[in-house]
């Protein structure tokens, strides 16, 4: 995982272990709950009145994973922290995350954006260069290493239909039977995303990024530059040519040329009501609601005829039961817009495709055989919400709530109110035509990780002064040395927190759980097969044992039943876990660690047969009984003792756990196992 600056994300790990002791059938990994109770992946700083959330559907979620990030000179070299890597590499539940994002804020500055306060809607794109970000990627692609992401990024695809989609372009295919490397026989798969934030300026946009996308037919129409047309005007909405600003504006025009909808239907929107108020911008249910209902005449929208999101397709209903409308400004404060970027058409390098961003010239460019071939769409769900000054100056709460299944969910949120939702029943129910050429994807059920960074682009839309060059150019510019000045910026975090569903009550499919290879969706065995497209020389794979942050040594060590034995696995040093035996891992020392004689630590896995650790605790005893014969017979009962409790823990295959779970661990990791195909849909928070 990578950690650049971050802020408070709601998104970080959806994969950590969901319960205090999880089993899976596929590798009997066991392990066992902390003798202080404290969860594995929880900071011992997080405040215990912020271990239970409250989710926008009324469920109770439980705190499984959290950062306070309260130590100071922390390293994040790999191998040095339990659960964040950073990286300096250049780039080609519930999750809430509480951060502060980067601009030249300085009264001195000269931002104009200063004088309007806390609340004043930002208009002043230079004076914010960076463009940070929140995320989250599915663990089969590692983020900027593209020989991992290629025909993987951002599939969230299980279809079999050689007519609607080349399956050759997804790397591990619903077609196929026999995947391998521990992989489910037909199950389609891929690392799709969800950015939590991403951008800065003049607005933020929260998306969540899928693949395979549409096909043109329905998407915006293309821009006509004999028209007049900038190639970018649908950009700024003010294209001339027809059907390029909105989806489905004009409505007669989108109809009489195509005959189906367009794009993706229901879409929630709601407001950034840290913004001051303006008036210009209010809007009435009622007046919205006729006008889109007897369709939209212009080739643009306004304030009386369109949602305040510029999407007419998108859901206008009560939002959670209260006064206020999806996708109507009733306040008249910042509101998401509908991202006019729909997402990237993506090729390998040898591609002649003309939709390629640069096809190769076959008569000028031989052939590399780099990587396989492909070329397909991929779908950017996105929407941009104005940001408010504050966001630069103070810390906020950027929240997403994540449900799969049939009534899954993306919900994205400030402070706790909402700004931008995708249900499943828009993914899943998308607009065809009489062929049913768009294909059906699914909401994303990957394991995902968390990642914060802070990146410059020449071309985006922030951008630094003089990219690629010097800086401050000649230096004679007073406004850009000002912004040269304010470098390096951070983005600053003040902690993350990751909540889950640990209810009896959850749908079928509705499973919440944490950690990078569920028996649902395995990762592990394809990246230690692949593990050259995860790592460079400057950024290896590390193994860590331990190292979470405790209070005392029983934050590292074994409890249930085996907290009355003589067995420690780990002490707290230094306010971080260490483990006291290499047959114990994980970041609290409470995994049962094996490994393979043939493949050293690259086999290693949290979570072999029990048997290992016995041996080694007998081991590590007899030898101790051998060099000091004083209370021998003391000892062979304790050797006796901690064996007897290993194995009867390994029989029950259920140690004592504090997590609210109707079914253990191991139950739910053996109904994963052999569920069919078709319901693989599970739900990951």
């Amino acid at each position: 995982m990578q950690h650049v600056h971050y802020v408070t994300v709601s998104v970080l790990a959806l994969w950590w272990i969901a319960s205090l002791v999880f089993v899976t059938a596929e590798n009997n990994t066991l392990t066992y709950p902390t003798k202080s109770g404290l969860l594995p992946w929880v900071d011992p700083d997080t405040p215990k009145d912020k271990y239970v959330y409250t989710s926008s559907r009324g469920r109770r979620w439980d705190l499984v994973m959290s950062d306070e990030f309260n130590v100071a000179n922390r390293s994040f070299r790999p191998g040095d922290d339990h659960m964040w890597t950073s990286l300096e590499k250049p780039d080609g539940g519930m999750l809430e995350v509480r951060a502060q994002l980067p601009g030249v804020t300085d009264p001195e500055s000269g931002n104009p954006d200063v004088a309007l306060g806390e609340n004043g809607k930002v208009q002043n794109t230079k004076y914010y260069p960076t463009w940070p970000g929140i995320w989250m990627l599915g663990n089969l692609g590692r983020a900027i290493f593209s020989a991992s992401t290629n025909r993987m990024w951002p599939y969230s695809y299980n279809e079999c239909d050689a007519d609607v989609f080349d399956p050759t372009f997804q790397r591990i295919s619903a077609c196929d039977d026999n995947p391998g490397y521990g992989l489910n026989p037909n199950q389609g798969r891929g690392a799709p995303e969800i950015d939590v934030l991403e951008g800065g300026g003049l607005a933020i946009s929260s998306s969540l990024q899928i693949a395979p996308g549409m096909p043109d037919d329905y998407r915006l129409f293309p821009v006509d530059t004999s028209t007049g047309d900038f190639s970018y005007c649908l950009y700024s909405y003010n294209c001339l040519t027809p059907g390029a600003n909105y989806i489905d504006v004009p409505t007669s025009y989108y109809q009489q040329e195509r005959g189906h909808k367009s794009w993706y239907q229901g879409l929630r929107y709601a407001a950034n009501n840290y913004c001051d108020q303006n008036a210009e911008e209010k809007q009435d249910y009622d007046t919205v609601a006729a006008s889109v209902k007897k369709g939209i005449t212009e080739n643009t929208c306004s304030v009386d005829t369109c949602p305040a999101s510029g999407d007419v397709n998108a859901d206008l209903s009560v939002i959670d039961g209260g006064k206020n409308h999806w996708g109507i400004n009733s306040n008249g404060t910042c509101y998401p817009l509908m991202n006019s970027y729909m997402g990237s058409y993506l090729c390998d390098p040898d591609n002649t495709f003309s939709k390629c961003a640069s096809p190769r010239n076959e008569s000028t460019t031989p052939k590399s055989n780099a990587m396989s071939s492909f070329n397909y769409q991929m779908d950017a769900i996105s929407s941009n919400w104005p940001i408010h000054f504050g966001a630069y100056t103070g810390f906020y709460d950027y929240q997403v709530e994540w449900v799969t299944g049939e009534n899954g969910y993306v919900r994205w949120l400030l402070h706790g109110e909402p700004l931008f939702e995708v249900t499943t029943e828009s993914v899943v129910n998308v607009p065809q035509n009489a062929n049913k050429t768009n294909p059906k994807k699914i909401m994303i059920e990957e394991p995902l990780y968390v990642i914060f960074n802070v990146a410059l682009s020449s071309s985006w839309g922030t951008t630094p002064p003089n990219p690629g060059q010097e800086c401050r150019g000649d230096g004679k510019d007073p406004t850009t040395n000002v912004i040269c000045d304010s470098f390096p910026m951070y983005m600053k975090i003040d902690y993350i927190r990751l909540y889950q569903d640990l209810g009896d009550d959850l749908e079928p499919d509705n499973y919440m759980q944490v950690g990078c290879d569920p028996a649902s969706h395995p990762t592990k065995e394809w990246i230690d097969a692949h593990i050259d497209e995860y790592e460079d020389d400057d950024n290896k794979w590390e193994e860590v044992a331990g190292m979470a942050f405790c209070k005392t040594s029983d934050d590292c060590t074994i409890g249930g039943t085996l907290s009355r034995t003589a067995l420690k696995t780990g002490k707290c040093v230094k306010q971080r876990c260490e483990c006291l035996y290499h047959s114990w891992g994980g970041p609290r020392c409470t995994t049962a660690v094996s490994g393979s004689s043939s493949a050293g630590l690259m086999s290693r896995t949290f979570g072999p047969p029990i048997e290992a650790a016995i041996a080694v605790a007998s081991v590590i005893i007899l030898m101790t009984m051998a060099m000091v014969h004083v209370g021998s017979v003391t000892t062979a009962k304790k050797t006796k003792a901690v064996m007897a409790a290993l194995e009867a823990e390994r029989k029950v295959a259920a140690p004592v756990s504090t997590a609210p779970t109707s079914e253990t661990s191991s139950n739910r990791g053996s109904h994963l196992a052999t569920l069919s195909k078709d319901n693989y849909r599970q739900n990951f928070v």
